[in-house]
């Protein structure tokens, strides 16, 4: 440090290593102070937490340390204060000294550090006693903004200062390596409530902010292998002469730090409006600082194309959202109708591309525009959750994939060069809807089925939208700018590229063969575990909790041509070998021969196949001769498979769909065969194809590639559930089950409606109860998964049935009790559809107790619903005398003589009405055996679904006893309510006097109806 008299001013010169110094200094005392403050005032206090204290846990952890405590929270945020100065100054100087006229990296990390930066002040400041869910947000933000901070950093230091990057490259993996045995611990402290597990979590905790401080300090030694100073106190107007002469705005004052042959000459100062920066290479590097606010608008301008490349992205997440909203939009009608509505002609709309044989039409649907206008209808998409109406909403949605048809096809059918810029981003915006699925319960927050009410963020969307639109058209260069940062050069295309008219049809195939096969199996995560599940006890991936291994397989699928085209390798000649198509049949024929893991490992090949090939496929249909020919026979194609699929369980409700009854594999045969064609078999005379990206464009893909499957990762950690489910009731051993039909998971007005089920369920404390027609892992119904919200809010075990491929409309059981053991029924169904049903046996106060969730055929299917009734009869006959509770779906009239359901399932089954008087029901019933039935509730619908919620509260007797009595008149000895404990009641606010809650109330009887325990009862 230094002053240097000039021009009568005194100018104060520090080392600019001297910033990175002080911010690791005063960093590691903020923390190792709040540590020794903390154990020395409130050691027990800070190492105590939910699950133990001391002497199991002896080691606090960062939170408990720096947010609880006076004075030793105040030190910290006092100390972290006075780094922030310094931190800033770190991220400045990082995106200067690595800063470079031939890679945009260096911008996006500067941008990356400012972000991480605000995210820290976030986390410390907002501590986990203040707001916890804030707190963990702002944290896990700060943790993904880590990796491009950290792998950016190790890819833009200096080549010549290799010893800075084997200690970034250390430090990195070191602090990745810890977060491994970190969530391991966190998982054995939260969910399996392991004493000292917190505290062997702490010390990976600690070592994560060591290893991120330190790897920030190894900035100073690039910076003094610099020689860079901070020089402040002069200005512009007062520099010397020699200075003057010095100033130059020469490309060679900024020499790259990637290119090793271009040296500093003697000297050389870099004017940026007032900031300047001089290289000199015998004496120090000056950083003048004068009017800091003006090289903003400079960074801004290095920073343009990273920032148009996240437009695009966002977009084509735009894309995908409303292309996917139209489906599940418009089977709404059909789901009521049960039947062909005649709404399925909003599928049309997907053929818009046929406009395009207009040469005006195509002319300006390619201008930039024209393809303005595009987006901007497209957006109406999002618009549409505005409207009540689900009707209007499906006209809107239609409108709008009109428009996306139309411009997907153009901007798909660019030159052979342009490629690698589409097929990334079109892979990429895939894997972000599917990011945001898995973070959103398996809705994309953008769909206009959702709103604020059911876990929408549509206006936040639609802001994003409009600002990334006014990018794409205000963009100072030409549409294309931001692709050239991912071609390296202009390539010239071989010889005869052009496909022939047998090439573009057969090429259409595939096209729509790939965007249906991407929609239907990989658009949720957790769709293809849903194909493999079996039941408890578990020998599979869970959906709500592996969804990330299929992100990760999506992540190296995209992931293949990008290392490829950077390794010198053809990789698109590479995909498109007959070995890697086979290789994706077999990944198929697994998926679907196998059960568990087994056959989710063919569903995770599958996914990394499917997006492997993207680029192949882009590949064969850029510069069709007739882009309104081979886009039309897509789409068509696309649409033909979203009816085909859904006729394979929708037979019965449809003229010839027997034709399609269970035919799942013919679907998954014609999808591999249309895709077939873009593959290099023998004597077929295919162009050759070239995907070519430049090391910016590889390195901006890869850096968000990597984000997107780290923030699944720990998407899935936040959302682990942290607690053990228990029974509302466990004193007394109060059982309350119940059963609903809740069509789909679509209310009346065409919205999800996990929440509303959700908040019914939590008002009626149901201990174990069923949801049928749930199984809604297809396009028409948005690949959701119904059990997502009400498992990780309200804690419950779930068994959610048979899979897709087994064509059935879903069954799902929940239970506050362990499941033992489960078994899933495809019932008889000779005439009708498939009917599920769910035998489980439940650990309930430490007594087996058997539930069985079905859902038997409608009305028009009599032989099926004897079948069915006889075989779920058979299940409840052949476990007995054991306690057993029946909540199902069987469309009969009480006391309905055989073959009408219900005396076979009674008499058959061995089970006692909930209540015989009860005349007035038809579908849903709920039969006992083995335990105490205390109350019996008729809950109105509202308008989340088509039927109402029926509950059944029973009472087990006391452990190594059983029911004393079960004839007709003891368990007839009705009650009032007052004449029963008070933890028997349902929930005063359902009373229609009261007004019930949200459109839910008490029907029927209008109050839940009480029995007495017979005498003798022990419980």
């Amino acid at each position: 440090m230094s002053l240097r008299p000039s021009g009568g001013r005194s100018r104060l010169t520090i080392d600019a290593a001297h910033v990175v110094v002080l911010h690791t200094y005063l960093a590691y005392a903020a923390f190792f102070s709040a540590l020794l403050i903390g154990c020395a005032l409130h050691y027990r206090k800070i190492v105590k937490n939910g699950v133990a204290g001391y002497p199991d846990e002896w080691f606090p952890s960062v939170s408990a340390t720096i947010g609880d405590w006076y004075p030793e929270r105040n030190i910290f945020q006092i100390l972290i204060a006075m780094s922030a100065g310094p931190r800033f100054a770190l991220v400045f100087l990082q995106h200067y000294i690595q800063s470079s006229a031939y890679s945009s990296l260096p911008s996006f990390l500067f941008c990356i550090g400012l972000l991480r930066t605000f995210s820290c002040g976030g986390w410390v400041y907002i501590t986990s006693s203040d707001d916890h869910d804030w707190h963990d947000i702002l944290m896990i933000t700060y943790i993904v903004c880590n990796i491009p901070w950290m792998l950016g950093g190790i890819a833009a230091t200096p080549i010549r200062n290799t010893e800075s990057r084997k200690k970034r490259k250390r430090i990195a993996a070191a602090f990745w390596l810890a977060i491994v045995p970190m969530v391991y611990f966190y998982i054995q402290h939260k969910v399996h409530k392991v004493p000292g597990a917190y505290t062997r979590y702490s010390f990976f905790e600690w070592s994560l902010i060591v290893l991120d401080i330190l790897y920030d300090s190894v900035l100073a030694s690039d910076l003094r292998a610099a020689n860079l100073q901070i020089q402040i106190g002069s200005s512009i107007e007062r520099l010397t002469t020699s200075d003057a002469q010095n100033i130059s705005s020469t490309a060679e004052a900024k020499a790259s730090p990637f290119d090793m042959n271009k040296q500093p000459e003697s000297s050389n100062i870099t004017k940026f409006n007032g900031l300047v920066l001089t290289t000199t290479s015998a004496t120090a590097t000056v950083v003048e600082l004068k009017n800091i606010g003006v090289a903003w608008q400079d960074a801004g301008q290095r920073l343009q194309p990273t920032l148009n490349f996240f437009c695009d992205l966002y977009l084509s997440l735009v894309h995908w959202s409303v292309f996917t909203s139209l489906a599940p939009t418009l089977f709404y009608f059909s789901v009521w109708q049960l039947g062909i509505a005649g709404h399925e002609l909003s599928l049309l709309s997907l053929l818009s591309p046929i406009f395009l044989r207009n040469p005006v039409v195509l002319d300006i649907a390619s201008s930039r525009t024209g393809r303005m206008l595009l987006h901007i209808i497209t957006l109406t998409g999002q618009l549409a959750y505005i409207s009540s109406s689900p009707l209007i909403r499906l006209f809107i949605v239609a409108l709008a994939n009109s428009a996306l048809s139309i411009g997907v096809a153009v901007d798909w059918s660019t030159p052979l060069s342009d490629v690698g810029y589409q097929a990334t981003i079109t892979s990429l915006g895939f894997f972000l809807s599917s990011l945001l699925k898995h973070a959103n319960h398996t809705n994309i927050p953008l769909w206009p089925i959702v709103n604020d009410a059911s876990g929408g963020y549509n206006l936040t969307g639609i802001v994003l939208t409009v600002f990334a639109i006014n990018n794409f058209y205000t963009r100072t260069s030409s549409v294309e700018s931001v692709r050239s940062a991912f071609t390296t050069q202009p390539i010239h295309e071989p010889t005869n590229p052009t496909p022939t008219h047998k090439h573009s049809v057969l090429n259409a195939l595939a096209l729509g063969s790939l965007i249906f096969s991407l929609h239907s199996l990989v658009a949720e995560s957790s769709t293809l575990i849903a194909w493999s599940w079996t039941g408890y006890p578990i020998k599979g991936p869970v959906p709500h909790l592996h969804g990330s291994l299929t992100h990760v397989a999506q992540a190296i699928g995209i992931l293949i041509p990008i290392v490829s085209s950077g390794l010198g390798y053809d990789c698109l000649e590479l995909l498109t070998h007959p070995a890697w198509f086979a290789y994706g049949a077999l990944s198929t024929c697994v998926l679907y021969c196998f059960s568990d893991w087994l056959g989710y490992f063919g569903g995770w090949n599958l996914s990394l196949f499917l997006m492997s090939i993207i680029p192949v496929v882009l590949a064969r249909v850029a510069g069709s001769p007739s882009v309104a020919k081979t886009f039309t026979i897509a789409m068509l194609v696309v649409a033909l498979f979203y009816v085909g699929s859904v006729f394979t369980v929708a037979y019965a409700f449809v003229p010839g769909g027997q034709i399609f009854r269970e035919r799942t594999n013919w679907v998954l045969a014609t999808q591999f065969l249309f895709l077939a064609s873009v593959f290099r078999w023998p004597r077929t005379n295919l162009p050759p194809l070239t995907f070519k990206l430049s090391s910016s464009g590889r390195s901006r893909a890869k850096s968000t590639l990597a984000t997107l499957t780290v923030l699944s990762l720990l998407v899935t950690i936040y959302r682990w559930p942290t607690k053990i489910p228990q029974p509302y009731r466990p004193g007394p051993r109060i059982l309350r089950t119940g059963i609903w039909t809740v069509h789909f998971g679509i209310d009346d007005e065409g919205r999800d409606s996990q929440r509303r089920i959700r908040d019914v369920v939590r008002d009626m404390q149901l201990d174990v109860f069923g949801l049928l027609e749930t199984d809604l892992h297809r396009p028409v119904f948005g690949n959701r998964d119904l059990t997502r919200v009400m498992v990780e809010e309200l804690g419950y075990y779930v068994d959610i049935g048979p899979g897709p491929n087994k064509h059935t409309w879903g069954a799902v059981l929940f239970s506050k009790f362990p499941i033992i053991k489960s078994t899933h029924h495809l019932l008889p169904s000779p005439d009708g559809e498939l009917a599920p049903a769910i035998h489980a046996v439940l650990d309930v106060f430490g007594a087996p107790v058997n539930v069985v969730v079905v859902h038997n055929g409608q009305e028009e299917t009599p032989l099926d619903r004897e079948l069915q009734s006889k075989a779920v009869a058979d299940i409840m006959a052949n476990t007995y005398p054991e306690p057993f509770i029946f909540l199902g779906y069987v469309v009969t009239d009480p006391h309905a003589a055989s073959p009408a359901p219900y005396q076979i399932l009674v008499n058959g089954g061995r089970m006692h009405d909930i209540d015989q008087a009860d005349l007035d029901r038809w579908c849903e019933y709920i039969l006992y055996r083995g335990v105490y039935r205390t109350a019996y509730a008729r809950v109105s619908r509202s308008t989340v679904t088509d039927t109402e919620l029926q509950i059944g509260q029973f009472q087990l007797p006391k452990y190594g006893h059983v029911v004393t009595n079960e004839t007709e008149p003891a368990r007839y000895l009705r009650a009032w309510r007052e004449e029963l404990p008070s933890e028997h009641w349902f929930p005063d606010e359902y009373y229609i006097q009261r007004g019930g809650v949200k459109g839910h109330h008490y029907h029927v009887f209008n109050t839940p109806l009480y029995y007495k325990l017979p005498e003798g009862a022990v419980v």
